[in-house]
């Protein structure tokens, strides 16, 4: 029989119960409610591969708008690699954002291929592990995120990512398991940060501060929603030597790294205010 490969848009279903899986799998340690948040970014920006029905392969290619996507979820079965069905679906992303800068946080050792494809390297992001810190110390200007209007929230994002992206951040910051703080100064954001649950531990991010300070009182109140002597991650980009810094401190080891990479130039954003990546599947 010949085998039949098709790629079609995946379903918010398939999103959770097979991208995020088997990210799951690739030790990636989503967090629990992901799905419904990377889905609500763009619905027509996840691809599967099924050959014979069966699912092979998978991509997401979210665009948050005509000027900038983001790529992750590239994962192909181990038993199908190699024989051409996953350049397809790359393709296939790679067509869906045609119009968009790309960006993405690739496996440093595939830096050559995404080359190939046209992405430049901007700098790479370090995943820090630590243990979850409890402290009785009480912040006054670190609230509840729905302290604020959630078009500051989304304003202040904004300067911390290419572009607005106000249909994804309505599902991140309200997902079950977990927490999200705003730092505010005279009525003015100064940072804010969002902690979840994860398959192991949790996960801080964003994690964006106007300054080391801020973004340690961020940290200290966000750390208290995980349980005593849970672990705890940080995404870091390498290039802010503070955020290094603020995370080491805190005796958090590196684990892995990931290269942020584009197909133009890259964003005009503000990354020494970039304490913790929002996440490397959606940027």
């Amino acid at each position: 029989m010949k085998s039949e490969y098709i790629i079609r848009n995946m379903t918010q279903e398939e999103v959770k119960n097979i991208a995020v899986e088997w990210a799951a799998n690739e030790s990636w340690n989503p967090g629990l409610h992901d799905a419904l948040s990377f889905y609500a970014a763009d619905p027509n920006g996840f691809f599967i591969g099924m050959l014979n029905d069966e699912p092979i392969s998978c991509i997401s290619a979210v665009a948050y708008d005509n000027t900038f996507g983001f790529i992750g979820f590239y994962m192909v079965k181990p038993a199908y690699r190699g024989k051409g069905y996953g350049l397809k679906l790359w393709d296939k992303a790679m067509a869906y954002l045609n119009t968009q800068n790309i960006g993405l946080d690739g496996v440093i050792e595939q830096q050559d291929n995404y080359k190939k494809s046209g992405f430049t390297l901007a700098y790479s992001n370090i995943r820090y592990e630590g243990l979850a810190i409890h402290t009785d110390k009480q912040f006054a200007d670190v609230l509840p995120i729905s302290k604020v209007s959630f078009a500051d929230i989304t304003n202040y994002d904004a300067k911390h990512f290419p572009v607005p992206r106000a249909q994804f951040l309505e599902a991140w910051l309200r997902q079950k398991d977990s927490l999200a703080l705003v730092a505010v100064d005279n009525n003015t954001i100064t940072g804010y940060g969002m902690i979840r649950k994860c398959r192991v531990g949790y996960k801080i991010g964003p994690l964006f501060a106007n300054n080391q300070n801020v973004a340690k009182q961020l940290y200290h109140s966000l750390s208290n929603f995980a349980e005593p002597g849970a672990s705890v991650f940080l995404d870091v980009p390498d290039i802010n030597l503070a955020a290094i810094e603020f995370a080491e401190s805190y005796g958090m080891k590196k684990v892995f790294g990931t290269a942020r990479m584009y197909t133009k130039s890259a964003p005009n954003i503000e990354t020494k205010n970039i304490f913790g990546v929002t996440s490397f599947e959606l940027g």
